[in-house]
C-alpha cells in the first residue's frame, strides 16, 4: 500500500469487523480492513464456545438483547443461504437444586421480554429423556440455541466483503492517527509495521476487540474521556476425551462474569466444557491445567458420572469487559459521532458474548450510523 485516501477503514478482522466490512462494501462504500495479526479472527472471535445464542440473558432493551435476537435470526438465515456449517441443537439450562429454580424462572421471564418466544419448561423426567446423563430437578429448554463454525463464518464474511470490492490486509496494525481539521474532515490513520503509511479516511470503524481502547487512544483529537476502561476476563476450556453422552448444549445457572461452566458440542460431535472466569491484566492465552479441579466439581453438579481423568486441556479465550471483577454486567458500546464528536468514527467497545451471534445486526447498526 502507498499513502492514499480511502472512503472507509475497518480496524480488526474478527467476526464483527468482517461483518461490518461486508455491510459497508455491499452498501457501495470503498472499504479497507486492516488487521494486526497474520490471520483473521485470531482472538475473541475464535476463542469462544461457538454458540448461536437465543438472547434470553440480557436486560430488556439493551444492545445485547436487541442485537442478539435480531442477529440470531439473521445468522441462521445467512448460514442456510451460504452453506456455513451450523446446527440448531437446542440447549437445556438446568437447576440442580430447588433453590436454583427461581433462576430459571427469571431467565424465562427475561427471555420472553426480549422476544425469545420458544422457551419451554422441562421437569426432571423430561430433561432426563432429552439428556439421560444430566441430573437436574428442572430445566428450561431453548430450541433456538445452536452451534456454528466460527472460522467458516468469518471466511464467508470475508469472501462477501472482497466480492463487493473490499480489501483485507493482514499484519497491518494501526500505530496512530489524528482527526483532521483542515476543512476536508476525516481521519488520518498510520498503519503498517516497520514502515507505516498514512491512510486518509472519511470513515473509520474501530472493531479491534481486545485492543479497541488502545486503537482509540492512539487517535489524536478523539476526547480521552470518551474511551471506557478495558478489563480482561480469561476463560479456560477443557475438552472431553472420548464420545460424549450429550446431544444438546447444557448450561448451569450463570455465575458472575460469565454463563458458568457449560457443555457445548462442536460440529464434529466433540464436547468441551467452559469457560471459567479469571481476571487478568493483559492478553495471555497460557493454559493453567491446575484449574481442572474446579471444572470437575462444577460439571459434576449436573453430570455426576464424569470420570476422573476424562478432561483434557483445550484452549483459553479472553473477553473484553467494560467493568472490573464484581461489577454488574455491561452492555455493548457502539459509539458514534453523536457520542464523541468526531465525524465518521465509530468505536465498538466491550464486544464479547453474544457478539458472534449478533455480528450481522451489529454490522447493520454501524452501517446505519455511517449512512
Amino acid at each position: 500500500m502507498d499513502d492514499r485516501a480511502i472512503d472507509a477503514v475497518v480496524v480488526g478482522a474478527g467476526v464483527v469487523g468482517l461483518a461490518v466490512a461486508r455491510a459497508l462494501a455491499q452498501g457501495g462504500r470503498e472499504v479497507l480492513v486492516v488487521e494486526a495479526a497474520s490471520a483473521i479472527g485470531t482472538h475473541t472471535s475464535s476463542r469462544n464456545s461457538e454458540v448461536i445464542h437465543a438472547g434470553l440473558y440480557y436486560p430488556t432493551g439493551s444492545l445485547k438483547a436487541r442485537l442478539c435476537v435480531a442477529g440470531r435470526r439473521a445468522l441462521y438465515e445467512y448460514c442456510a443461504a451460504n452453506d456455513v456449517a451450523h446446527q440448531r441443537l437446542g440447549k437445556l439450562i438446568v437447576a440442580t437444586t430447588e433453590a436454583e429454580v427461581s433462576g430459571l424462572e427469571s431467565y424465562k421471564r427475561q427471555g420472553e421480554k426480549n422476544g425469545v418466544d420458544d422457551l419451554a419448561w422441562l421437569d426432571a423426567a423430561e430433561a432426563h429423556a432429552l439428556e439421560p446423563a444430566v441430573r437436574c430437578v428442572r430445566a428450561l429448554w431453548s430450541p433456538s440455541t445452536g452451534i456454528i463454525d466460527s472460522h467458516e463464518l468469518m471466511r464467508a464474511f470475508e469472501r462477501d466483503a472482497r466480492r463487493a470490492g473490499a480489501n483485507v490486509v493482514l499484519e497491518t496494525p494501526v500505530v496512530g492517527g489524528r482527526v483532521l481539521g483542515d476543512g476536508g474532515g476525516g481521519i488520518a490513520l498510520s498503519v503498517g509495521g516497520q514502515a507505516p503509511i498514512t491512510v486518509r479516511c472519511r470513515s473509520v470503524v474501530n472493531a479491534a476487540g481486545l485492543y479497541a481502547q488502545a486503537v482509540a487512544a492512539s487517535i489524536a483529537g478523539l476526547p480521552a474521556a470518551s474511551i471506557p476502561a478495558c478489563h480482561y476476563a480469561k476463560g479456560h476450556y477443557f475438552v472431553l476425551g472420548g464420545k460424549p453422552p450429550f446431544r444438546h448444549l447444557v448450561y448451569p445457572i450463570a455465575v458472575a462474569g460469565g454463563l458458568g461452566v457449560h457443555v457445548t458440542l462442536d460440529l464434529g460431535g466433540r464436547a468441551r466444557f467452559g469457560p471459567d472466569v479469571s481476571w487478568v491484566d493483559g492478553v495471555d492465552y497460557a493454559f493453567d491445567e491446575r484449574r481442572a479441579g474446579s471444572f470437575y466439581a462444577a460439571i459434576r453438579r449436573y453430570w455426576p458420572d464424569l470420570a476422573d481423568g476424562a478432561l483434557q486441556p483445550g484452549y483459553t479465550g479472553i473477553r473484553p469487559k467494560l467493568g472490573p471483577a464484581g461489577s454488574p454486567a455491561q452492555d455493548f458500546v457502539i459509539q458514534g459521532p453523536a457520542d464523541h464528536g468526531v465525524p465518521g468514527l465509530v468505536n465498538l467497545y466491550g464486544i464479547e458474548s453474544p457478539g458472534l451471534t449478533a455480528s450481522l445486526a451489529i454490522a447493520d447498526a454501524v452501517a446505519a450510523l455511517l449512512a
